[in-house]
């Protein structure tokens, strides 16, 4: 727990009694449960949530088994409990679902909110069992192939209140499950307008990041943030930069896709295989896991959101955008709602990729200035995280009447 004054406790284990001894807050406990903290969208948010319920007063608990993000969820204000919630075993997922409910009982939980399907069937029985709402956040497009993944799939569409990050999710859930649309509420990933603002960045930190990519001065770098899985699209980021060779149009440009393999070792290997053989090895870069998105934005010419598979959101499209970075991205899933300042193009395809490509590149700087202001005006018009945190403390009172968006509304002002 953060208290006003005090440093935050280390994480502690769920078997553990997490909140003995230790100064209540004023506001109710609010438990958000996810696999692990190492990188991402759904734990990124997790983290911001945790800050926002913190902000009011409030105790954030996160059940987690941890990660490379957990002193950004202690600087939030967030309690990392440690705890297996990535498991798929079913006999597991029931065991944990008595341990999250003698957690939430000892406690005194409000609310239980999943952001994952793994540990949101253990935390449906447990919030079920000791009689709190529950809430999911409908964080991806899951794929759906047999009738066992789609039951899989359904516990997020089985809360009392389901946050999608986006129209399209939200169209999505209720096709699948019949989900009505009263009990889903569309709230997009929120983009921090402070921390990705371009007059902020210092030229060191673009310097420094460039120089980590082996960039020349002058190099126009094109950036692809993913993970690196087969879906995310960077073969069809490297055969369009191969295209792009063949028509003499890649002098001075690097692509750059950063992104770690997360143990897809073969996909990594074939990756290389395939820049290799389009002699590309000057002109496509794997430079793994960036941290400093900000920087990553202001040092390059363009982003990329290459998805094969539809986005459910995409926080990249929205950060680059809010950097002045114009985007191309695949016209399917979210990235219709959020990319203005850029491009979108038919997933997996190439030719149509690099017919952008030459687009962006061929800017002139004034065309490039008046895409940077458009889309930054455009992110913090429709996409910021003060809207995101303000709107799910909302479907939070809905179901407790705490007066937490309020509360939060007044730290902002």
């Amino acid at each position: 727990m953060r208290v006003c004054g005090a440093s935050a406790p280390a994480a502690t284990d769920i078997e553990t009694e997490a909140g003995a001894g230790i100064l209540q807050n004023s506001g109710p406990t609010i438990v958000q449960i996810i696999p692990d903290l190492d990188t991402g969208g759904a734990e990124l948010s997790a983290i911001e949530i945790a800050g926002a319920i913190s902000a009011t007063g409030g105790r954030a608990i996160v059940l987690s088994r941890g990660g490379r993000m957990e002193p950004d969820l202690t600087a939030a204000g967030g309690e990392l409990v440690r705890f297996p919630a990535a498991t798929k075993n079913p006999a597991k997922i029931i065991a944990n679902a008595f341990k999250i409910a003698d957690l939430l009982k000892r406690e005194g939980a409000a609310i239980l909110h999943a952001r994952s399907r793994a540990p949101a069937w253990s935390a449906l029985i447990a919030a079920r069992r000791v009689g709190i709402p529950f809430v999911t956040t409908y964080h991806g497009a899951y794929n759906e192939k047999g009738p066992f993944k789609r039951l899989y799939n359904s516990v997020m569409a089985r809360a009392d209140l389901v946050i999608a990050n986006s129209q399209y999710t939200a169209d999505l859930v209720h096709a699948r499950y019949g989900t009505p649309f009263s009990r889903i509420r569309v709230i997009h990933r929120g983009t921090d307008m402070e921390r990705f603002d371009p007059a902020k960045i210092a030229p060191e930190r673009v310097k420094a990041l460039r120089q980590s990519w082996g960039l020349k001065p002058g190099e126009k770098a094109i950036l692809h943030p993913a993970r690196l899985t087969s879906w995310k699209g960077q073969a069809t980021v490297i055969a369009a930069a191969e295209r792009l060779k063949h028509q003499g149009a890649l002098n001075g440009v690097v692509f750059i896709l950063a992104g770690d393999a997360q143990g897809r070792e073969a996909y990594l290997e074939g990756l290389k295989a395939q820049i290799e053989a389009a002699a590309l090895h000057g002109n496509v870069r794997l430079v793994g896991h960036v941290s400093d998105m900000p920087a990553a934005f202001a040092a390059s010419s363009g982003a990329l959101v290459a998805s094969i598979e539809p986005e459910a959101f995409g926080r990249t499209a929205t950060e680059a955008q809010a950097m002045g970075c114009p985007v191309i991205a695949t016209a399917i899933g979210a990235p219709p709602e959020t990319v203005k300042s850029g491009w979108l193009v038919r997933p997996a395809d190439p030719l149509d990729l690099a017919d952008k490509l030459r687009g962006l590149l061929s800017q002139s700087p004034e065309e490039a200035s008046a895409f940077a202001a458009e889309g930054r005006a455009h992110v913090e018009a429709n996409f910021s995280l003060k809207a995101m945190k303000t709107k799910t403390l909302e479907v939070y009172d809905e179901l407790i009447s705490a007066g937490l968006a309020e509360a939060f509304r007044s730290t902002n002002r």
